[in-house]
């Protein structure tokens, strides 16, 4: 039996770890254009930092791929052909399979902004753009970064570090307000211009301005007003890479449709990952997460779809976790949904840099949202999956914290204040 899965991010590694260990017989190949070897993205920042080498990036020695006989394939992926379950490659002959995984993770959204192809314009996020951007600090002063979210702050942090000053535009009226909750975004919105970055909020780009010689200028905004710039940072977020799906049948909506079990609409093609977006089974919505540790789960399920068990995908309590700057940020259930019968409970530090929302529904808590702060993942899981109270949670906020620290200093102070506010 041969599988081919698309893609080598930690959705496509996952399964490819997985199936291994199902089907010890079987061939594995995957596909990658991008780099031979699997490799951290969110890593990508620290090499261009100079605080990691690519090496360390690589969460695996090269030669574990040979000992595990797994296949890598350096290769761009052109076309599927589904009728006779093959792959067409840009550089190398077609590849034949019986089961094919397609993980190919996202890509930088592009507006269609004027300009937007400009040399000096690009987003952030694989290799080949981290390669692009040393390309570009060649004599750059300025960076416009356009769009407020994780990636975003990334970049603004990576430029910073390399001497550019950053302008970043913003269309919402705080930083990532349709994620973060009122209090929480403004503190990021004083972290931001804490570094001396133009934060403009409630501004959207209009176009791109060319220098004449097909390289970037400056940016016009919204309202006019023009910022002259060396380099442009797409990062109004990401959307399914669904580049070699053109012409193959293969259904897809926002990403490649699937069912609970991983299954496209083509015989013997699965999806997972950034790319795949989950059938709602009721009527609701469809299912598209983007973060890593769902593309994780995917993967492994998918592989053992493949394998020939009968799974479905249950996505469990939902949870995130990244860094603005040196500010830690933790997010556990729904925090910011603003559901019937939710009441949100807050508590942030005289300092303004550390903050606690514990959200309940009937005294029942269903989200936790932590900025500066690091609770531990299996305790705040169970909190919610066990419906635990207020009280509860107030209680045994110890038990949670990794900083020894933290009970000594805030947990008292904490279930002080919440508990003040509901008396």
């Amino acid at each position: 039996m041969r599988v081919v899965i698309l893609g080598n991010g930690v959705t496509g590694i996952s399964a490819a770890l997985r199936l291994r260990q199902l089907q010890p017989d079987w061939r594995i190949q995957v596909v990658s254009g991008e780099s031979t070897h699997h490799y951290s993205r969110p890593a990508l920042m620290y090499v261009f930092m100079g605080h990691m080498r690519y090496q360390d990036t690589k969460p695996f020695p090269d030669q574990f791929w040979k000992e595990q006989r797994i296949e890598l394939v350096r290769d761009w992926v052109t076309g599927i052909d589904t009728s006779a379950r093959r792959l067409e490659c840009a550089g190398a002959e077609a590849i034949d399979y019986d089961h094919l995984l397609i993980a190919t993770g996202s890509r930088s959204n592009r507006f269609g902004w004027p300009g937007q192809d400009l040399a000096g314009v690009q987003g952030l996020y694989g290799l080949q753009d981290l390669k692009l951007l040393h390309d570009n600090m060649t004599g750059c002063a300025r960076a416009v970064i356009v769009g407020g979210g994780l990636i975003g702050i990334e970049l603004a942090e990576m430029l910073l570090s390399r001497g550019v000053a950053v302008t970043f535009l913003v269309r919402e009226s705080s930083y990532w307000n349709n994620v973060l909750p009122a209090e929480e975004s403004e503190m990021i919105n004083r972290l931001i211009r804490s570094h001396r970055i133009d934060l403009q909020l409630l501004t959207e780009l209009k176009s791109i301005g060319d220098d004449g010689g097909g390289r970037v200028t400056h940016v016009i905004t919204g309202t006019g007003e023009r910022i002259d710039c060396q380099l442009v940072g797409l990062t109004a977020g990401v959307s399914p890479n669904l580049g070699a799906l053109a012409g193959s049948g293969i259904e897809t909506g926002r990403g490649v449709l699937v069912d609970r079990s991983m299954r496209t609409s083509a015989p013997g093609v699965l999806a997972a990952g950034d790319c795949a977006e989950i059938k709602s089974e009721d009527g609701g919505r469809n299912l598209l997460q983007q973060v890593w540790y769902t593309g994780k789960m995917q993967g492994e399920l998918a592989a053992q779809t493949i394998a020939g068990r009968e799974v479905r995908y249950d996505e469990g309590t939902w949870f995130n976790s990244a860094k603005f700057f040196d500010l830690e940020y933790q997010v556990y259930g729904d925090v910011n949904r603003d559901r019937p019968g939710e009441r949100s409970h807050y508590w942030e530090h005289p300092d303004g840099d550390r903050a606690l929302r514990i959200v309940t529904i009937e005294d029942r808590v269903i989200g936790i949202n932590l900025m500066g702060i690091r609770f531990r993942h299996e305790v705040c899981e169970a909190w919610i999956r066990e419906q635990r109270t207020l009280d509860h949670v107030l209680e045994r906020l110890g038990d949670a914290a990794f900083d020894p620290e933290f009970h000594r200093f805030h947990a008292l102070e904490i279930a002080g204040a919440m508990a003040e506010r509901l008396s």
